[in-house]
């Protein structure tokens, strides 16, 4: 058995809240782009179905309680839960993890990782923004944006003062201190998707925040970055994956081809294979030990950004755990602790272990006979 554990990134956004209905329209979830999904071209696998049509809401206990069972019992060691607080006047999504909390019967362990940016509408020109569903959008003129700024903000991320950092602590401390909560030497794991976003301005935090989890009876705080070209990481990096864009090169060209494909939208299709190829290879040459590796099952993005998407082709069970198993053989004779894992739930980017019609949970038993 590997000493390196599974985290599964864990998608919150399957239930309805009033500001999805606001900035998507009524009962906007994931859902509603997954089901809605075509084929772009022959044999494309779309839409993606859950088994037995499985649409749940993640404001039911019933649910949280399912996928934890699911993931525990096929090797899944925790969830790192995508967290959106985008102010002290504002947090979103957070009901599924509060959920968790409550039900301390639920066996599964957790740890937020905090996707610490602004939500924008597509066409906008904020930077650091996520255009969250671009098939949905609506255009500058939209009656339903009500108080959204011209610049096509709908959540705006304000780090604020000590104040506002302590509100936040406090809040995730009751998170901290459940025994299921992902710790490394007493210190709770705390993820930042965005680290280079105000990068000054989150160390800062950080050292406040080890500050008060040392007063709250910890060791002090384990922050875990993603990896990012200006090496703008904290405690403890890991990789995104897949195709993930680390160098200033990559940037670059990653930034040419969102600009191209604002005006002229083109499906960019990659190879499994190589994806996987790539990402075991940058591992077995990492010469970093505060990084963390990263794997992914499936991607397919189409649902969310249509003609615009990426999608990689070529993916089968038995193909992922090969992988898996090499990636979780480097990272064990690393000595890595944790890999992290794209995605126990992004149906609306096709990485995804929860079963569906498709491959029913042949990626679920894939990963229960790599751990064991």
């Amino acid at each position: 058995m590997y000493k390196t554990k599974i985290i599964a990134n864990y998608l919150p956004q399957f239930h309805e809240i009033p500001e999805n209905n606001r900035f998507w329209g009524k009962g906007y979830t994931d859902w509603v782009a997954v089901k809605k999904s075509t084929p772009l071209f022959e044999n494309h696998l779309q839409p993606r179905i859950p088994k037995n049509k499985n649409y749940y809401s993640l404001d039911d206990e019933n649910v949280i309680r399912w996928q934890a069972k699911l993931a525990k019992e096929n090797g899944i060691y925790g969830f790192g839960i995508y967290h959106y607080w985008f102010s002290s006047e504002m947090q979103l999504l957070q009901k599924p993890a509060e959920i968790l909390l409550d039900a301390k019967d639920i066996d599964i362990n957790f740890m937020f990782i905090w996707d610490n940016g602004s939500w924008k509408r597509t066409w906008s020109n904020v930077k650091r923004g996520n255009d969250w569903a671009p098939e949905f959008d609506n255009n500058k003129s939209d009656s339903n944006l009500g108080d959204i700024s011209d610049n096509g903000m709908l959540a705006e991320l304000k780090y604020g003062n000590e104040a506002d950092w302590k509100m936040h602590f406090d809040y995730l401390c009751k998170f901290f201190k459940d025994k299921r909560y992902i710790k490394k030497n007493n210190c709770p794991m705390f993820g930042f998707f965005q680290p280079d976003n105000d990068y000054d301005t989150v160390k800062k935090m950080c050292d406040y925040w080890n500050l008060l989890a040392k007063q709250n009876g910890f060791n002090g705080m384990c922050f875990v970055s993603k990896c990012n070209f200006k090496n703008a990481n904290l405690d403890y990096s890991f990789k995104y994956e897949p195709l993930s864009v680390n160098t200033k090169k990559e940037v670059m060209i990653s930034r040419i081809q969102n600009i191209k494909n604002r005006y002229f939208p083109k499906l960019r299709i990659y190879n499994y294979d190589k994806v996987w190829q790539k990402i075991i290879l940058d591992a077995k040459n990492c010469k970093n030990d505060k990084q963390f590796y990263g794997g992914f099952v499936g991607f397919d993005d189409t649902p969310r950004r249509g003609k615009k998407a990426k999608i990689i082709l070529g993916q089968t069970p038995k193909k992922f755990e090969k992988y898996l198993r090499e990636l979780l053989e480097v990272s064990d004779q690393m000595n890595k602790e944790y890999i992290f894992l794209t995605a126990w739930n992004e149906w609306g980017e096709g990485a995804y272990l929860e079963p569906d019609e498709h491959d029913n949970d042949n990626y679920l038993k894939a990963i229960k006979r790599v751990t064991e």
